[in-house]
């Protein structure tokens, strides 16, 4: 539903047709100086939805920071109608030390809608929760892959509440992971709380990764268009899948792993995805893809323990003939395929027999 002609935040009120800067007081440090998260208020001169971008809810997470700041700074679109409220981070503390996590070492992703009476984390996240995520009606969260991994951008969102299913398949990517989230997290309990989120992941920690700020940007700025805020026609993805399954291939052996593919590949069940020999370069075994599907995930750190996850594998609905189908229109200049390349960086991905043997003496698996 559309939003009262005056918002209010941290106790400001912005109208119609406004645009501001504003700091929301969120807790103390030590010292006891006030904490506050600089956010931005950009409203237009008609009424509509209000959406909310958040970014750096693990505080080491910064691609999203970079996203959201690149819309602030520079307005890569035009506001018609609605409100968007901009937040590059929303844990300050753990992003002002490089760190996932608060200092009283709570994941804030855990933590909502949080208690005006809890612990630090919980605090934080109820006054964020109260001031923005219940003054809007949809919500983008932007994430990327843990420590030591790279992420192809996916979104994940509940496909059984309509309007969050409405605005992950408008964000226009790939791959739309269909799941409700964890308990306590944002975007689980915004959509509770009848404010629709989804949630973007891609990339790596500690960067701000050009393209994928780029495809950061086309996908919020459908969203909008989605929802009739911006003016435009959106821009489809090369190919868009749903899922409910994906799959971790582990590490079975310590050792350092070669790779065979990079993120956004297409696999079939029984590839070759890693080589996994010993320091002397021994082949200990191969890790084989258990299905076909889309790497979503993998690590960046080339050695391993048993039980390490190495490549995180989206298994679509449909397989995979619709996606090469699609793939083999695509132009090398896509964005698609920039980002792809781009992502690939982070590893080095060499050539193997596309499927691995089935053979015992030969390789262990």
């Amino acid at each position: 539903m559309p939003r009262q002609d005056v918002l209010v935040f941290g106790g400001e009120s912005i109208a119609l047709s406004q645009r501001r800067n504003l700091a929301l007081a969120v807790s103390q440090s030590y010292s006891g100086a006030p904490v506050v998260l600089p956010i931005t208020v950009w409203r237009a001169g008609r009424p509509g939805p209000a959406v909310f971008v958040t970014a750096a809810v693990h505080g080491d997470e910064i691609n999203g920071t970079g996203i959201v700041r690149e819309i602030i700074l520079n307005a890569p679109f035009e506001l018609s109608a609605g409100s968007l409220i901009l937040v590059p981070v929303v844990n300050l503390l753990g992003f002002e030390r490089h760190t996932r996590y608060l200092p009283d070492r709570r994941d804030m992703n855990r933590c909502f809608p949080g208690s005006a009476e809890g612990s630090l984390a919980s605090r934080m996240a109820y006054a964020i929760f109260t001031e923005v995520i219940n003054q809007c009606d949809y919500g983008i969260d932007l994430h990327t892959a843990a420590v030591r991994r790279t992420n192809f951008p996916s979104v994940r969102a509940d496909l059984k509440n309509p309007e969050a299913a409405r605005i992950a398949r408008a964000f226009g990517c790939e791959v739309i992971v269909n799941r409700k989230g964890p308990k306590a997290s944002l975007r689980r309990e915004a959509c509770d709380a009848g404010c629709a989120a989804i949630i973007l992941e891609a990339g790596e920690v500690w960067k701000i990764e050009p393209n994928v700020v780029q495809y950061g940007i086309r996908g919020i700025r459908n969203v909008l268009i989605e929802l009739g805020m911006v003016e435009g026609r959106r821009e489809e993805p090369v190919y868009q899948v749903w899922t409910r399954k994906t799959v971790w291939v582990r590490a079975s052996f310590g050792g350092m792993l070669a790779f065979h593919v990079a993120p956004g590949d297409i696999v079939e069940k029984d590839q070759s995805l890693a080589t996994n020999t010993d320091l002397l370069g021994e082949e200990q075994n191969v890790l084989c893809s258990p299905s076909d599907g889309i790497v979503i995930g993998m690590t960046t750190l080339p050695t391993v323990t048993p039980g390490n996850p190495v490549i995180h594998i989206a298994v679509p609905r449909g397989g995979l003939g619709p996606i090469r189908r699609a793939l083999r229109k695509d132009s090398a200049e896509s964005l698609h395929e920039r980002l792809r390349d781009d992502l690939a960086t982070s590893v080095t991905v060499s050539e193997r027999d596309a499927r691995c043997q089935n053979s015992r003496g030969q390789i262990r698996s």
